[in-house]
């Protein structure tokens, strides 16, 4: 919690100052600002984004790390069910077979051992964590047509303090200050930067098509594997990236008749 803390305290503080130097530009800002209508959707979307990594760490404690992987993957599917069902997003045939094309690729990446998966009350944890990212999702959706900048830096310091706060109370050690800038850097452009770009996309897209072409996100992580630590290309990743490629082209192309 202590490291998710300042991971998207780093968020905040990056997209502030982005807004800063936007705001003393002379190219004129069009986004819209949030508003009280907005407030629930950006109340829940800091809660939910706060809940889920409590519940997954639970999770952790109890289940295999490769089963946690695993479900992990349901994220995506939680995203399109409620999409579907609270918010009435048009789900495609195509779209539900991109859905299950990249679930099978995710799959293939992330167990080791089909022996050590495995379902018990921390699998519960495990996809109450995916639900809670599949319903944040949907809420950021809601609120994508404001300005994306407003909305990471207020998920980036609400998040941030709230799991800081939590952190605290349950007596995780601070992190040691050398190493704060860094860790805030990251939070900057992993945290920041990926969900500015996602919540821009959401608003063009959508939230279920959005979140299945954020699950290629494992593959570019296993690929600077190769490149930056010299891991070797398994079968298995040609595999579930002919897997992926598919379900990437039914995503983009859902709207072409069946």
């Amino acid at each position: 919690m202590m490291m998710a803390a300042f991971l998207y305290i780093g968020a905040g503080i990056g997209m502030l100052l982005l807004g800063m130097i936007r705001s003393k530009t002379k190219v004129a800002n069009k986004e819209e600002k949030l508003e009280r209508k907005d407030l629930p959707y950006t109340v829940s979307m800091v809660v939910l984004d706060i809940a889920a990594p409590i519940f997954l760490m639970l999770g952790l404690k109890t289940t295999a790390a490769a089963n946690a992987s695993l479900l992990n993957n349901f994220e995506i599917v939680a995203t399109a069910i409620i999409a579907l069902i609270l918010f009435h997003e048009q789900v495609t045939r195509r779209l539900w077979v991109a859905i299950i094309l990249v679930t099978i690729a995710c799959i293939l990446l992330t167990v080791d051992d089909a022996s050590s998966l495995s379902f018990s009350a921390g699998s519960l944890f495990v996809l109450s964590a995916c639900i809670c990212w599949g319903l944040e999702n949907n809420c950021t959706r809601c609120i994508s047509h404001k300005d994306p900048l407003e909305i990471v830096t207020i998920k980036g310091f609400g998040s941030g303090l709230g799991s800081l706060c939590i952190a605290l109370s349950v007596g995780e050690p601070f992190p040691l200050w050398q190493y704060l800038p860094m860790v805030m850097l990251l939070g900057f452009v992993a945290y920041g930067m990926s969900i500015f770009f996602y919540t821009y996309a959401q608003r063009t897209i959508g939230a279920t098509k959005t979140s299945t072409f954020y699950a290629v996100a494992p593959f570019i992580g296993m690929l600077l594997s190769f490149v930056i630590l010299g891991e070797k290309i398994t079968f298995v990743f040609i595999i579930g990236l002919v897997f992926m490629i598919a379900g990437a082209y039914f995503a983009t192309f859902d709207n072409a008749k069946s």
